[in-house]
């Protein structure tokens, strides 16, 4: 009987430290709400990497949802070991919580961005309005459709991308640019959370003339079986916004469970060739030399503007435009 008792005793401490082991080898990464096909694809590649490399199972966990939220769950408590967003505020968020390194950018490449997009246009079929740069946006008889900038990363960079043109447009007039910034968003008909709503009231509802959104997301619809019959148009203005992707490590989180070498391994390989291609499949802009070369001709040409360049800092860009009072609370109460 004794020994039984050793025995099960024994199985239970050898299932338990199997257990602690598995845990041990899996991560969570927190996303952006339409990365959820991006992530499906590349994380069997990422546990195939590591598995040829170590001889070790690792699993990937996934949770999508607008960052905003992402960091505020994060910073209530979620246990995330990397996040891959699509604001640099939201990891800044982050930071001044103390969950983020103060030099999370220098942790990787280019700013901590693997990848990044624009802000372009889905027209309908035939383009009936003749939409082709940001001041048709502003016309009268034109209506447009994107996620409110209050709640939704790509919402702020179509909201920065039209103050940049303006900027450039009026010789940096605050007045003319904010009034052309004004005109854009009493234009929009329907002011949804996030970018699948906004889809979803453009394509499914019919509302807008325009959607705006990530060149990547415009060009991803427009591909889509479901829409292929609506003769969907994509549009990149000659000038937009740069619009980076970024990516941290969780530092609390995976000090404390023992994740940081794979945290870290997991983000660098959004840097290899293999992913660099595969991004591009989902037609997102990359960094390696060669990829890029090979893919020129599936980029329409653009000349982006890198937002902190023009206006300060992301920490004052979100205080300025994005925070409680600021020129887009202003602009939004005036909307007609």
């Amino acid at each position: 009987m004794l020994k039984k008792i050793i025995l099960a005793v024994a199985t239970v401490s050898a299932f338990s430290a199997s257990t602690a082991q598995a845990q041990e080898k899996s991560i969570l990464n927190a996303s952006y709400d339409v990365a959820r096909e991006l992530f499906a694809a590349i994380n069997p590649k990422f546990v195939e990497y590591w598995k040829a490399k170590t001889g070790e199972d690792v699993k990937i966990d996934q949770s999508f949802a607008g960052t905003s939220r992402q960091a505020q769950d994060i910073v209530q408590g979620k246990k995330v070991d990397v996040v891959t967003f699509n604001q640099v505020t939201d990891i800044n968020f982050l930071e001044k919580n103390g969950l983020v390194k103060q030099d999370w950018q220098k942790a990787f490449e280019n700013n901590s961005s693997p990848y990044y997009s624009t802000i372009a246009f889905l027209v309908r079929e035939g383009n009936p309005k003749n939409i082709k740069t940001w001041d048709d946006l502003v016309r009268e008889d034109v209506k447009v459709v994107f996620p409110n900038p209050k709640t939704s990363g790509n919402a702020r960079y179509s909201y920065l991308g039209a103050w940049l043109y303006a900027n450039e447009k009026f010789n940096g007039d605050q007045d003319k640019i904010k009034e052309f910034v004004g005109k854009l968003l009493g234009n929009v008909v329907n002011f949804p959370t996030g970018g699948r709503a906004a889809t979803v009231a453009f394509a499914q509802n019919g509302q807008g003339d325009a959607l705006l959104t990530f060149e990547s997301e415009v060009i991803n619809i427009a591909n889509d079986k479901e829409y292929k019959d609506k003769g969907f148009e994509v549009v990149v203005p000659p000038v937009s916004v740069l619009a980076e992707f970024p990516v941290a490590i969780v530092d609390t989180v995976v000090d404390n469970r023992g994740t940081r070498e794979l945290a870290k391994e997991y983000l660098q390989f959004q840097y290899s060739k293999d992913i660099q291609q595969l991004l591009t499949t989902f037609n997102l802009r990359v960094h390696d030399p060669e990829v890029v070369k090979a893919t020129e001709a599936q980029y329409a040409p653009v000349r982006t503007i890198n937002p902190t360049e023009v206006l300060g800092s992301w920490n004052e860009i979100q205080e300025k435009h994005f925070g409680s009072g600021g020129i887009l609370d202003a602009l939004l109460s005036k909307r007609r």
